[in-house]
């Protein structure tokens, strides 16, 4: 096992890594920018390391630097988190390359997922279902349009290199194409600086369904069930729960089985997710491969009770899982609600600033992951979400009112936050009978218009 990890993030998933290594005894090293000497992951860790301005690409996205600390302060391993380098085969590769140990996939596995015209082949090639669509990357749009009329309209462009809901587009006719393609290319350019696309069939009304892999050095794979993400807002999540609530155990159970030969077909070895479009005919596709923790992981570990970093870190280290599928077991639901510093209600305006008044909610079966506090200044430079509020219940009913009580018992003042807006999300119909969709929010505030 390592004896010290640099934790090459910020925010909530920085505090969350921090801890579990407290749990199995490692030391910890904290790097951060000049906007967030401040912030609480460098408090908690033993260590903590300024890499530069506040600009991410001056500092959390600065390779040299997050290197340079790691060397300098003698870390073992890197800790990615999610975002900024958590699936950047160039950094993975430079870490092995250093006698650095990645604490994820390795560079070859990330570069295979990464690029979706490439994870698509992967996919194919293994027998895992994908949404019909190209082969590869699209030249150009010529091509395009000769695809689209082959599988049917609409389709929906995607940026090979892309992730976070940047660089798609949807067409649903022949004269939306050419547009849908260029704005799409443009998008992934100044993201990726990549504008390869490939294209698929788009699938009305599905519901977005990941499911959690976890694999070690010596070949052993199991799934964790599944999670619903299907309340999102252009491609990002807003709320999450597990297990899904219209998915049956023979469902289940099949796209458990194409989710472990999937991380198979790429020797995966560790944490992981599966990501899957659930058509309304019960047809299921496969979307992507996440090679890294996400955002959500704690509603999987508040079902199973299994601690997804604490794994990670040990297949990390050459540790065997010491998991069979036969000991999964998921128990009760579990809620997740993002909570973002913006205004739901003016456009999703951001809203940075200080923190003014705080209070969190707590309780049996009640999680909250943040790394805010009384005082903190939320910088307008990174991500807006500022915490993770999760719920267990021993079934979906209480799940959610638990998941009311905890949302009105939170209070975070001096700046807006989303906190509304997932209540208001929670009492719709559609989210109470679990039969929502990737549009149900679009959907839902085009009727409040």
């Amino acid at each position: 096992m390592f004896s010290k990890i640099l934790i090459a993030n910020r925010g909530e998933i920085a505090v969350r890594i921090i801890r579990a290594c407290r749990e199995l005894g490692i030391e910890t090293v904290a790097v951060y920018s000049e906007a967030d000497k401040d912030a609480l992951h460098t408090q908690l860790a033993d260590q903590a390391v300024c890499i530069g301005p506040a600009k991410a690409n001056e500092s959390y996205l600065d390779m040299r630097r997050i290197l340079s600390a790691t060397i300098a302060t003698k870390a073992e391993a890197i800790h990615p988190g999610f975002g900024f380098l958590s699936e950047n085969p160039r950094f993975a590769k430079i870490c092995e390359e250093s006698n650095i140990t990645f604490i994820g996939p390795t560079s070859e596995m990330i570069e295979a997922m990464g690029n979706k015209s490439k994870a698509r082949e992967t996919m194919v090639k293994a027998g895992v279902p994908v949404v019909p669509g190209s082969d590869g990357v699209i030249r150009d749009y010529k091509e395009a349009k000769k695809l689209a009329k082959h599988i049917g309209y609409p389709v929906i462009v995607k940026a090979s290199s892309g992730g976070g809901g940047k660089g798609m587009r949807i067409a649903h006719t022949e004269s939306e194409l050419e547009t849908s393609l260029s704005m799409a290319q443009k998008e992934a350019k100044a993201a990726f600086n990549d504008d390869a696309m490939y294209m698929e069939k788009y699938i009305v009304n599905p519901k977005h369904i990941e499911l959690q892999i976890i694999g070690d050095k010596q070949g052993n794979i199991v799934h964790l069930g599944e999670r619903d993400c299907s309340i999102q807002r252009r491609h990002q999540k807003l709320i999450e729960e597990a297990p899904a609530s219209i998915i049956n155990a023979e469902l289940r159970e099949k796209m458990g089985k194409v989710a472990v030969k999937a991380a198979k077909a790429i020797d995966y070895n560790s944490a992981g997710t599966i990501e899957f479009l659930l058509a309304e005919n019960g047809e299921f596709y496969f979307m992507e491969m996440n090679t890294r923790i996400q955002v959500e992981h704690p509603i999987t570990e508040m079902v199973t009770g299994i601690d997804l970093i604490k794994k990670q870190i040990e297949s990390a280290a050459g540790m065997p899982l010491n998991l069979k599928q036969k000991d999964i077991e998921i128990k009760g639901h579990s809620i997740e609600c993002r909570i973002n510093a913006e205004n739901s209600y003016k456009g999703f305006r951001p809203s940075p600033g200080k923190i003014t008044n705080l209070f969190l909610p707590g309780g049996k079966g009640i999680r909250i992951d943040t790394a805010v506090y009384y005082g903190y200044e939320i910088s307008p430079y990174y991500d807006s979400m500022i915490a993770k509020l999760i719920v267990h219940g021993k079934d979906r009913e209480e799940a959610i009112a638990k998941m009311n009580s905890a949302l009105g018992e939170c209070i975070i003042q001096g700046i807006d936050t989303n906190i509304d807006f997932q209540f208001d999300i929670l009492k719709t119909p559609e989210f109470l009978s679990g039969l929502y969709n990737t549009g149900f929010i679009e959907n839902w505030l085009k009727g409040d218009e």
